[in-house]
């Protein structure tokens, strides 16, 4: 029989400065568009942007598939 493993959960917020903190190593920033502004339809809930250079990077960016890939969100957590 095999057992479930619970999965830790972690805010949005906090995801979010993990994330950050990872990106701004090499310019990057995760940014979110506030529901209901002009913007919202054309770049998602969240997207990321170079701080450099001014410039949009992705739209519509998943934030735990973000979070899994970059290595700040382990196997054992899930956004809450």
């Amino acid at each position: 029989m095999q057992t479930r493993i619970e999965k830790t959960p972690v805010s949005e917020r906090a995801l979010i400065g993990r994330i950050n903190r990872k990106l701004a190593d090499i310019d990057e920033r995760l940014k979110k568009c506030t529901p209901g502004s002009r913007w919202s339809n054309e770049l998602g809930e969240f997207y990321t942007v170079n701080v450099r250079y001014n410039c949009l990077l992705d739209r519509d960016v998943d934030l735990e598939t973000l979070g899994h890939d970059l290595g700040v969100l382990r196997t054992s957590e899930e956004l809450q």
